[in-house]
C-alpha cells in the first residue's frame, strides 16, 4: 500500500500500544479527517458520512441524498425520477447513499462511480487530487489527536504530583532550559528555575520539584524547579523519616537558591529533637541535602512562638544582645556587638534577608557603638527642645526610642501620652528626629562619594543603619 494510502489499522494498533491511547480516539480522528477533506474538495453544502473499515484499514466515504418531490438544493436532494434510475423501489422521503472512492487503488471504481452517478451527485468533475488531500489531512489530524491525547494522559498522570519530587535524565536543551525525561513524559526545567552556577549535560540525572502541571500548554506541560524553597523541604522529607511521618514539621523556610537556606523546624514529640533529627548522625542527613543542592549552605533552626527567641535563632550564627519588638507593625530591632554586626547582616545582607523572609517581620540590626552614637546625637538635639528635660529623654531611650527612625515610626498620640511629653513636644520630637535623619543620610552619601563609591552603593547607604526595616516599642534583654 502506498505512503499516501497507508493501512491505518496497523498504524493505530502500533501507536495505541506505544502511547497508551485508546483506538477509538484514532478512528474518530481519521473519520473526522476524511470528512474535512471531502468538504474541502467537494464543498461544505453536502451530506457526507465517514466510517472506518478495520478490514482494509481505511475510512470509507459516503454521500447521502434525500428523495424529494421538488429539488431545492441539488447538493443534498434529488427528485423521484432521478432516484429511480439508481433504485426503482425508492420513494419520496427515502435517502440514498453513494460511496465515493478516493484511494489511488480504487481509481477505476472512482471513475466508474463518477460516470454513473456524477450527475446524480452533482459532482462537476472527477477529483483526482482528493485521495492525496485526504491522506495529508488524515495524517495531520491523527498527529494532532496523538498530541492532544498525550497531553491529557500526561496531565492526568502528573496533576496530583504537583508539589512532589521527581527524578529524570537531562535529554536535550531548548535555549537555556533543560528538557528532562521522566520516563513516561518529558518535563522542562527553565533557566529561572535552575540554581546559579548549576550546569547540565545530556545524560545527567536531574532531581527537581514539580512546580506546575499545565493542561493547556502547547509545549511541555510539566514545569520543574530547583530554586523553589519547597524543593529543599521535599529533600528533607525524603531524608528525614520523622518529617515524612509528621513527627517533625517544617514551620518555615527561606532561601537564596545556590547560596543559603534557613529551615525552621518543630516537633510534635517532646522526646524528638527536631534540629537533631534533620541533621542526622554525624550530619549525614543534612549533608545528603547539601550534596543534592551542590553545596548550598543550610541553617536548621528550632521554631518558637516566642518572637525574640525565634529571631535570635534565625539570625544565627551571630549572637544577639538585645531584641526590641514592635508587634503592632511586625518590626524587630536587633542590637549586637560591633564585632558581630557583619556576621548578623551576612554577605550582601543575605543573613538578615533570609531571617526577614523566615519570620515575615521587618528586621533592623544595629551595632552597639552605632546605638550609642545615635543616642548621643539624638540626645544632643532633643535637649534643645524647650520643656523637654533630660530625665524624659532618658525615659524615651529606655522605651526603645533611641534612634530617629524609632521616633518617626511611632504614633504621635503614643509619644504624647508619655509622661513629660504631651502633644506639642511630641510634634517637636518627631521634627527633630526627621532633621537628624536627613543629616545622617547626607553624611553617609558624602562618605560614600569620598570613598569613590558608585551611585548605587551611595543609594544603599541612605539609611542610618547597615540594615533598616523597622522600629520598636517593647524591649527584651537576651541573656
Amino acid at each position: 500500500m502506498s505512503s499516501d494510502n497507508p493501512n491505518w489499522t496497523e498504524i493505530i494498533d502500533l501507536v495505541s500500544r506505544e502511547k497508551g491511547i485508546p483506538r477509538k480516539i484514532f478512528i474518530e480522528a481519521l473519520e473526522e479527517a476524511i470528512l474535512r477533506a471531502a468538504k474541502k474538495v467537494f464543498g461544505e453544502g453536502r451530506q457526507f458520512e465517514a466510517a472506518f473499515n478495520t478490514d482494509i484499514g481505511q475510512v470509507e466515504l459516503f454521500q447521502y441524498m434525500q428523495v424529494v418531490e421538488e429539488v431545492d438544493n441539488p447538493n443534498i436532494q434529488l427528485n423521484l425520477e432521478t432516484a429511480h434510475k439508481v433504485d426503482p423501489e425508492v420513494q419520496i422521503g427515502d435517502e440514498l447513499g453513494f460511496q465515493i472512492f478516493y484511494l489511488a487503488a480504487d481509481s477505476d471504481k472512482a471513475r466508474e462511480g463518477f460516470q454513473k452517478f456524477g450527475d446524480v451527485l452533482n459532482i462537476d468533475t472527477h477529483r483526482r487530487s482528493f485521495g492525496r488531500i485526504a491522506a495529508q489531512t488524515a495524517k495531520h489530524v491523527v498527529l494532532q489527536k496523538v498530541q492532544d491525547a498525550e497531553r491529557i494522559i500526561i496531565y492526568d498522570e502528573y496533576k496530583d504530583r504537583k508539589g512532589e519530587l521527581v527524578s529524570g535524565v537531562a535529554r536535550r536543551f531548548e535555549k537555556s532550559s533543560v528538557i528532562v525525561d521522566l520516563g513516561k513524559a518529558e518535563a522542562i526545567l527553565p533557566l529561572k528555575e535552575q540554581c546559579p552556577r548549576e550546569s547540565y549535560r545530556p545524560g545527567d540525572r536531574v532531581q527537581a520539584f514539580v512546580k506546575d502541571v499545565n493542561k493547556e500548554a502547547k509545549g511541555h506541560q510539566i514545569i520543574l524547579s530547583r530554586t523553589d524553597p519547597r524543593f529543599v523541604v521535599k529533600l528533607f522529607e525524603k531524608e528525614v523519616p520523622e518529617i515524612y511521618e509528621g513527627i517533625v514539621k517544617v514551620a518555615g523556610v527561606a532561601r537564596e537558591p545556590g547560596e543559603r537556606t534557613k529551615l525552621a523546624v518543630t516537633s510534635t514529640d517532646s522526646d524528638v529533637d527536631p534540629v537533631g533529627a534533620c541533621v542526622g548522625m554525624k550530619g549525614s542527613r543534612v549533608q545528603a541535602v547539601v550534596q543534592e543542592l551542590r553545596g548550598e549552605k543550610i541553617d536548621i533552626i528550632p521554631y518558637s512562638v516566642d518572637v525574640p527567641r525565634y529571631v535570635c535563632a534565625a539570625i544565627a550564627p551571630a549572637v544577639v544582645q538585645r531584641v526590641l519588638v514592635d508587634e503592632t507593625n511586625h518590626q524587630i530591632e536587633l542590637i549586637v556587638a560591633d564585632d558581630q554586626l557583619s556576621l548578623a547582616i551576612g554577605r550582601r545582607g543575605q543573613n538578615v534577608k533570609l531571617a526577614t523572609k523566615l519570620l515575615g517581620w521587618d528586621i533592623e540590626i544595629h551595632g552597639e557603638s552605632r546605638i550609642a552614637e545615635l543616642k548621643n546625637r539624638l540626645k544632643a538635639e532633643l535637649v534643645k527642645l524647650e520643656g523637654l528635660d533630660e530625665s524624659t529623654i532618658e525615659y524615651l531611650f529606655k522605651l526603645g526610642y533611641h534612634a530617629p527612625d524609632n521616633l518617626l515610626n511611632a504614633d504621635e498620640a503614643e509619644l504624647a501620652a508619655i509622661p513629660g511629653v504631651g502633644a506639642t513636644l511630641a510634634q517637636g520630637i518627631q521634627q527633630v528626629a526627621y532633621e537628624l535623619k536627613q543629616t545622617l543620610k547626607q553624611e553617609q552619601l558624602n562618605a560614600a562619594t569620598a570613598e569613590g563609591s558608585t551611585a548605587e552603593k551611595a543609594e544603599e547607604g541612605l539609611t542610618e543603619t547597615p540594615v533598616r526595616n523597622g522600629s520598636d516599642t517593647t524591649e527584651e534583654e537576651m541573656a
